[in-house]
């Protein structure tokens, strides 16, 4: 099956095996990158399904989640931001909500993974976000219609077997090099949660934790994704260094909840602004990350509304996150995680084990009060 086109336009690209019944093409047509994210983001949110027992979705940006959720209750700021008012979402609508509002910057023109049938409320909802294709084990009559009214047909619908299991090894060619590796298909289970120092985990904890494994699962490597309540808040992809990836999950969350303050949420933006920009402006202002450029340019709007920049009121960080859990695909190597960690609020930390210098990380999380767990199973992701 010839694909729209390869990791580039320049590139073409075709699908040579694997095309068969499990895998189906409704609507759109597929590049070579919606594939690749579509055909992660299943198994991210499979596995999420089986690990927890909720309904769970992904949002999926160049070949790693932007975020990822299992169904949960909806804050107020998510309810302002996607439209929804006050009415009760269904749990496939509210996983996904809570998954695209993780990071909603890295989400616009994402690929949706559901772990459930798409029913009418979320085809709807998905009918009013930039989204660039969703992957489900089903379709409720009418949704595909409405689905591939989208981006003027070119909404690609995917269609999966959830019955389907993978051949067991994969292989991979680069450069004329043929590599063939045995599939990661170990189940991930509470069982793999080895408390080394701190308190047992709690049943949210736990679910949590598994959460935050699965996602670091389909995120390259290295990675470090914070979670809480059942979403992913940071999701650290891609850094050649650990504590970067710390940094970076880090910094993520600390958006996510300062997009929660009320000077924020009250922003003065026009009416007319689309919902994709006000988001941009709000996130830029809660990560502090203005340039000058932006800063005119955000002062001109607010005074279409009558409020000068320089009376907005600071977006205070002292109602500081707490309670994360942080899950790394790799072991920490040195002490520096756990300090950055403990800056933004993280309470449990799951690592593999196996640094040189792991007491060092023990003794590092019993400074900071956090319960450190160890999996013994590394979870890279290239």
């Amino acid at each position: 099956m010839t694909l729209r086109y390869g990791t580039n336009p320049h590139q073409q690209a075709r699908v040579i095996d694997g095309s068969g019944d499990h895998l189906r093409v409704l609507r759109g047509s597929a590049s070579m990158i919606n594939y690749l994210d579509a055909l992660n983001a299943w198994q991210l949110v499979a596995d999420a399904r089986r690990a927890a027992g909720r309904a769970a979705a992904a949002s999926f940006k160049h070949v790693s989640p932007a975020g990822a959720a299992l169904d949960g209750p909806l804050d107020d700021t998510m309810r302002e931001s996607w439209g929804l008012g006050t009415a009760r979402l269904g749990s496939l609508a509210a996983a996904y909500v809570r998954a695209r509002d993780a990071d909603p910057r890295s989400s616009y023109g994402d690929m949706v993974a559901v772990s459930e049938p798409v029913d009418d409320e979320l085809a709807e909802m998905l009918a009013t976000v930039v989204s660039d294709g969703i992957i489900a084990p089903g379709y409720a009559p009418g949704t595909v219609a409405k689905l591939a009214r989208k981006k003027k047909g070119r909404f690609l619908v995917l269609e999966i077997d959830p019955a389907y299991r993978p051949p067991s090894t994969e292989i991979r060619t680069v450069f004329g090099v043929a590599i063939e590796q045995d599939r990661d298909d170990r189940p991930i289970t509470a069982d793999l949660l080895d408390a080394v120092d701190g308190s047992a985990l709690t049943a949210a904890s736990t679910t949590d934790a598994l959460l935050g494994i699965i996602t670091a699962r389909f995120t390259q490597s290295n990675t470090v994704v914070f979670v809480r309540d059942g979403m992913t808040v940071g999701v650290g992809a891609g850094q050649q260094s650990r504590v970067d990836c710390t940094q970076l999950a880090g910094a993520k969350a600390r958006t996510w909840w300062t997009r929660r303050h009320h000077s924020i949420r009250s922003l003065a933006l026009p009416a007319d602004l689309p919902r994709q920009q006000r988001l941009n402006w709000q996130i830029a202002l809660a990560a502090d990350t203005l340039t000058a450029t932006q800063h005119d340019e955000l002062a001109h709007l607010l005074l279409r509304s009558g409020v000068a920049i320089e009376d907005l009121e600071p977006a205070t960080r002292s109602h500081r996150l707490s309670g994360l859990t942080m899950v790394s695909d790799g072991y920490l190597p040195f002490r520096d995680n756990v300090d950055v960690a403990a800056e933004h609020g993280v309470a449990v930390i799951v690592e593999p084990a196996g640094a040189l210098h792991g007491d060092t990380i023990v003794r590092a999380c019993r400074e900071h009060d956090i319960a450190l767990v160890r999996t013994n199973r590394r979870m890279f992701h290239h």
